[in-house]
């Protein structure tokens, strides 16, 4: 099936690692539909999430779904590549790891109104600032992230080359009709095969994986106002009602009150 062409980028910041009297720093980025970083990793933690636009995420063998008012901690150390989905104006909170406000390498969570404008206030004041107003954001930064609600959307990937072919091509088109059957037939695999690498790999079924796929694709679609019924039918499902329930039954929440909670 045809591919968008990835353009890869490069939105590393190019500073001083954050530390000291600067324990976060903010880099503001605008990257457009279809372009990449490419994998990479940082000596410092990372908190990126996009104002507007859609980003994927690509780390621990998972992709990550990052609407807007969402965003992903990523510590130092951590392999990790960034695919616009949809065109975004990024923020990069780069992040002493003495100063980590996360256990866990890698969290999806939720950008409060007072974390949001805390981040642009911030980055208004330049990267080299040091004035007691940029330590006093930097502090109200780091004392609002571990408050923020946990909101994954993660889809596993395979190291399977076959199976990758497949998830790789169902990430780029959730909507496909295809059956397992159907893309055995594509990349060289028999069915049993397929699903016994599914089941083997990311301990789930091609359906259960597919449908975590289109979940997770919902969120640009809902994030944008897309009504529901189109989102229903662009992803495949039979109807509004289905794609809802099967979304609570997920997530614990309908896709309006998990998406456009304050």
């Amino acid at each position: 099936m045809p591919t968008a062409t990835v353009r890869h980028v490069g939105i590393t910041p190019r500073q001083e690692a954050p530390g000291g009297v600067r324990p976060v720093t903010v880099v503001s980025r605008q990257l457009e539909t279809d372009e990449a970083t490419g994998l990479h990793t940082h000596t410092w933690g990372q908190f990126t999430y996009a104002l507007d636009g859609v980003l994927r995420v690509s780390a621990a063998n998972s992709s990550w779904i990052v609407p807007p008012l969402r965003a992903i901690w990523i510590a130092a150390g951590t392999m990790h590549g960034v695919t616009v989905l949809e065109s975004a104006r990024m923020r990069l909170l780069c992040v002493d790891m003495a100063r980590a406000p996360f256990a866990q390498d890698l969290e999806v969570v939720e950008v409060s109104p007072l974390l949001r404008e805390s981040i642009e206030a911030l980055g208004q004041m330049g990267v080299g600032d040091t004035s007691p107003r940029s330590r006093l954001l930097s502090e109200l930064i780091l004392d609002e992230l571990p408050r923020s609600a946990i909101r994954p959307i993660r889809v596993p990937l395979p190291s399977d080359k076959r199976l990758k072919t497949l998830c790789e091509g169902l990430l780029d088109a959730p909507g496909s009709p295809q059956t397992l059957e159907d893309w055995a037939r594509q990349v060289g695999a028999s069915e049993r095969t397929l699903a016994r690498l599914f089941e083997r790999e990311l301990g789930l079924s091609f359906g259960q994986w597919r449908q975590q796929v289109r979940l997770a694709h919902a969120a640009p679609l809902i994030a944008r106002g897309v009504p529901l019924s189109q989102v229903a039918e662009q992803l495949g499902y039979a109807s509004q009602s289905a794609f809802s329930a099967m979304f609570k039954k997920t997530f614990g929440s309908t896709p309006t009150a998990f998406f456009h909670k304050r």
